[in-house]
């Protein structure tokens, strides 16, 4: 049985040669974000370590269907944490569970339960953080790669529309995440007039 920190080298490998290099927002880089994101809104929300440790792996696996597919890739990151999964000691229901908070970042989010809140909630913090405009950049230079008539333009509308029905679920975000989002939508709908 192999341990988590070996878990963590394989994921992060796996991401780093098996991804296309055009993937410029869904990278390792990203992954380990959502992870951080994950313990620092667990902690606020009051998680004990075990849901903790769950929320990092699901974390860590969560966008891991992006080296077989763009869309639906969480069905496939699921298949793949249930494949490899067992080799780190996980259980039939821990696998579940992680396979739940997984599928809870697909978008529209419909989290079930606080793990579920959590993780979503991290998958889209960066709306609110100091590194938007260069996440958001990454991310259409990723869909323009994909999608070469995306302009600047249309992503913009793409984003407020995508900003303006976002929600945040945890108290924790709610409470310190909403505004600073709000204010990066105002600037987004200002830039457009």
């Amino acid at each position: 049985m192999q341990n988590k920190s070996q878990m963590q080298e394989y994921v992060l490998n796996m991401l780093s040669t098996e991804l296309p290099k055009q993937y410029f927002y869904h990278c390792p880089e990203h992954t380990l974000y959502v992870q951080e994101k994950t313990q620092e809104i667990g902690r606020n929300e009051g998680c004990s370590e075990d849901e903790l440790n769950l929320l990092n792996i699901a974390a860590l696996w969560h966008d891991t269907g992006y080296i077989r597919i763009y869309g639906n890739h969480e069905e496939q990151s699921c298949l793949l944490a249930q494949q490899y999964l067992p080799e780190y000691g996980l259980s039939a229901d821990d696998i579940d569970t992680i396979c739940g908070i997984i599928m809870a970042t697909k978008i529209p989010q419909s989290p079930k339960n606080k793990l579920e809140e959590i993780i979503a909630d991290a998958d889209l913090e960066y709306l609110s953080a100091d590194t938007f405009e260069i996440k958001s950049q990454d991310l259409f230079h990723e869909l323009q790669w994909l999608n070469p008539m995306l302009t600047e333009k249309k992503w913009n509308e793409m984003q407020i529309s995508f900003i303006t029905k976002h929600k945040y679920f945890t108290r924790f975000c709610i409470e310190n995440r909403e505004p600073v989002k709000q204010i990066r939508l105002d600037k987004l709908i200002h830039s457009l007039l």
